[in-house]
């Protein structure tokens, strides 16, 4: 083993692009990071964003970081990408895209779909599914573009995930790894490969399998860094590009949760629980586990779309000034909500959030939208940042119960990352409402870790992932459940916090009819 290699990880995530130095052992070396706008919303619903801006941005963070290490560029020995799901790029024949990229928040839906096959049709309708085929067909972006901007389907020779779109800028060619295919696409997720040519997606989603790009399982390689890539972004030519995954793929194996009693927990833009397991689990009916860095493993996942997001959407429409202390003081402004909260108690004096300001098809329900219930002329804005962080480790507590109820195996352990991890007040909150140990892993960036054990594992610094993670994976700060406020929080929980939503589903059911708002 070269006990000086370095692996440059690049995590092109929602809120920010980062580029990552690990060394072999798994610590953190070295960094840049350039904050991104997520997304530009020309319509109501919409989210997009120019996929040259995501690549100028990784160029940025790579020659910010070349500049930094120096003469020492020679130490990285290869490299790995990491993005976010869901995010796809039509490009043509050159890897240029033919219009702004759609991302994972975009909303947008088609009324009139593609028709599948009387076989399917009937299939969905006697299991009584015949709306989730809709809505996933609904929802497809792949339909909407050809719909309404059939002249680009027309031209589109690739249609890629992000990951696949820098992976080709990066490695010129049409390459992604299998790990990364989350998204509306006819993907076998029990296959880890393309789906079959019978499957009801190629025609539900009106694609062929020409679009897609070539599938590399995590931790062979993709290719090596070209000269033009080089030039453009300061990574040394030649390197080899490892296959990784998508972020939480890869926030799970950083975090080390290799034991399917351990959940992982992301607090990211989209806050999930997740566990691995060997096998095919659906832990809510018709949304599969992922495919995990892992070869031949999978991870379950509940997901809550707009997760630590309600932190910047808290920051932007409340604390302005806030906002400006920060920056007179020089720190995070999420120092000072730490400071904000310190004297408000657990259950936030009655105040009680329900996070779901974007509704998931299958978690809670299409209908569904957020709540504050409780308040009262004592409640301030710190009540309401309190809320929102217990209100998002109610919803994944309710993610844990019915990935317990799936698998069969009780969660003894949680690993919290992602930004959010970095709250002391969050990751406390974690282990009193989920009434387990929590442990933050000794970085944050477990993300870009991930992706690094991919590369060690690939390159055959070590001899499996189980190895890797063993040797670059260790726990940071360890919370405990205190027992008062875990039983405050049960109480909150099981006799306010579960009965929400059935309680104003009906009322969001209505909101939709009257307003058309969310219609998906």
């Amino acid at each position: 083993m070269t006990s000086d290699a370095w692996i440059l990880s690049i995590d092109a995530g929602t809120q920010s692009v980062r580029a990552l130095i690990f060394d072999l052992s798994g610590n953190l070396i070295e960094k840049t990071h350039v904050v991104l706008d997520s997304h530009v919303a020309k319509c109501p619903g919409w989210a997009e964003q120019d996929p040259d801006y995501y690549w100028k941005s990784l160029c940025d963070a790579c020659n910010n970081l070349m500049e930094k290490i120096g003469d020492q560029r020679d130490k990285i020995k290869g490299v790995a990408l990491t993005a976010q799901r869901g995010t796809v790029v039509n490009v043509d024949r050159e890897g240029w895209p033919l219009r702004p990229a759609i991302t994972w928040l975009d909303q947008r839906t088609v009324e009139e779909i593609p028709k599948v096959s009387i076989y399917w049709e009937l299939m969905f309708k006697v299991i009584g599914e015949s709306r989730t085929l809709r809505s996933f067909r609904g929802q497809a972006e792949a339909n909407w573009l050809q719909q309404v901007q059939p002249d680009i389907w027309e031209n589109t020779h690739k249609y890629l995930l992000l990951s696949g779109f820098i992976t080709h800028h990066l490695v010129g060619k049409f390459v992604d790894s299998t790990a990364c295919q989350v998204g509306y696409i006819p993907f076998d997720y029990k296959r880890f490969t393309w789906s079959k040519s019978w499957d009801w997606k190629w025609k539900g989603l009106g694609m062929k399998r020409s679009l897609m790009p070539g599938l590399v399982m995590p931790g062979l390689l993709l290719g090596n860094i070209t000269k033009s890539a080089s030039q453009a972004s300061g990574i040394p030519e030649g390197i080899p590009m490892i296959a990784a995954g998508a972020d939480k793929a890869c926030e799970i194996l950083g975090s080390g949760c290799l034991e399917p009693s351990i959940g992982a927990v992301s607090y990211g833009t989209t806050a999930t629980i997740s566990t691995m397991t060997k096998k095919y689990i659906e832990v809510i009916k018709w949304l599969p586990p992922f495919p995990s860095v892992i070869p031949g493993s999978y991870h379950t996942e509940v997901q809550i779309f707009r997760g630590f997001w309600m932190v910047n959407w808290f920051k932007r429409e409340f604390c302005e000034k806030e906002q400006k202390i920060a920056e007179q003081k020089g720190v995070p402004v999420e120092t000072l909500f730490e400071e904000m909260i310190k004297d408000i108690p657990p259950g936030a004096m009655g105040l009680t959030l329900q996070p779901y300001w974007t509704p998931g098809i299958h978690f809670p329900g299409p209908d569904a939208k957020g709540a504050i219930i409780g308040f009262g002329d004592v409640h301030t804005k710190a009540h309401i940042y309190r809320a929102i962080l217990e209100g998002l480790a109610y919803a994944l507590r309710e993610g844990k119960t019915k990935t317990e109820k799936r698998t069969g195996t009780k969660l003894k352990l949680l690993r919290v990352s992602g930004g959010g991890s970095q709250s002391d007040t969050a990751m406390q909150i974690t282990a009193d409402i989920f009434g387990l140990p929590v442990e933050r892993p000794h970085t944050y960036e477990t993300s870009g870790l991930g992706a690094a054990i991919a590369v060690a594992v690939g390159l055959g610094f070590y001899s499996d992932f189980e190895s890797a993670i063993s040797a670059m994976t260790r726990v940071g700060d360890r919370f405990e459940p205190r027992p008062e406020a875990m039983a405050l929080y049960n109480k909150l929980y099981h006799q306010v916090y579960r009965k929400m939503y059935g309680r104003l589903a009906p009322l969001y059911i209505r909101i939709r009819e009257i307003t058309g708002y969310p219609k998906i």
